[in-house]
């Protein structure tokens, strides 16, 4: 029904927003981010196992022949988000949001070769104009190199974890996958931060609002968000969401310079390489879309 998907439309904006807005808290919470991690995935993991235990239990049920790439997906996710967290850390919202715009190009460059597809022209054309925005930013940015490197690697990370999943989705819910990748990512920044002697209970102690933020962060940006991204699927083409998620850096943009004013404000070059990398993802969706309508005669 179009009221269905009228109301999807808007409430998948509304995640997006979330999604865009779990960038802002990262920088909102004063710890480092590995302790962030460790409290988002553990508190998110908790939040699912607590609404499987209610009303899914089936949702707990994995084959055995899943483990080995669940296990995978926790390991790259972990480390996705310590990246992602830490960039923000050191180079702010603003920054580490135009880096993390170029994952939808950065996946159509390495499915092809993961999943051994045909490498189409098109991808190598926008994926270039990509680069081209990159490489303005790295110019008008270049004082944070490091950040920026560490970003590029939090969207890499992010296209690893997409690929995983979209084989994984077809023999397993996503919710289920989810929760799982979200247990073994608790597990192994914890034994890393058990292991590794470099922290101590002092890091991992809320300041100020911190546990109001992390709350926020575990439950609402990460369960109840991925909770409800995957219920609009029903009533969204892959297309149509492809495209509202394509918005997330824009509205972390516009929420951090909302919060934080001055303090966000980048070079005009800064803003032109944006534009650049989103609008290459925009009408590369776009194209894709026209030519695989065409493909099915519509």
């Amino acid at each position: 029904m179009q009221s269905d998907r009228s109301k999807s439309l808007i409430l998948f904006h509304f995640v997006v927003v979330i999604f865009g807005f779990s960038s802002v808290l990262g920088a909102l919470i004063s710890l480092d981010a590995i302790p962030l991690v460790v409290y988002r995935m553990g508190l998110a993991s908790l939040g699912l196992a607590f609404y499987f235990a209610l009303y899914k239990p089936s949702y707990f049920l994995l084959s055995s022949e899943m483990w080995g790439k669940v296990c995978l997906g926790g390991v790259i996710i972990a480390i996705h988000w310590v990246t992602f967290f830490y960039a923000i850390k050191i180079a702010g919202v603003s920054l580490t949001l135009s880096m993390m715009a170029t994952g939808a190009l950065i996946t159509s460059m390495l499915e092809p070769l993961l999943i051994k597809r045909k490498i189409l022209l098109y991808e190598i054309v926008f994926g270039g104009i990509t680069a081209i925005g990159v490489g303005m930013i790295f110019n008008a940015e270049f004082e944070h190199f490091y950040a920026i490197l560490i970003a590029l690697l939090s969207a890499f990370l992010s296209s690893l974890f997409t690929i995983l999943n979209n084989q994984m989705v077809k023999k397993a819910l996503p919710i289920t996958l989810s929760f799982y990748e979200l247990l073994v990512g608790t597990l192994l920044v914890g034994v890393y931060v058990l292991l590794s002697g470099n922290y101590s209970w002092n890091d991992f102690a809320f300041q100020g609002y911190d546990w109001m933020w992390i709350l926020i962060l575990a439950w609402l940006c990460t369960s109840y968000a991925f909770n409800v991204s995957i219920k609009v699927m029903k009533h969204l083409s892959a297309f149509t969401i492809m495209m509202i998620i394509n918005l997330e850096p824009i509205y972390g943009i516009l929420l951090s310079l909302a919060i934080w004013n001055e303090r966000e404000y980048m070079s005009t070059d800064f803003y032109i390489g944006f534009l650049i990398v989103l609008g290459s993802i925009l009408v590369n969706g776009i194209y894709k879309h026209k030519k695989e309508g065409l493909k099915n005669g519509t």
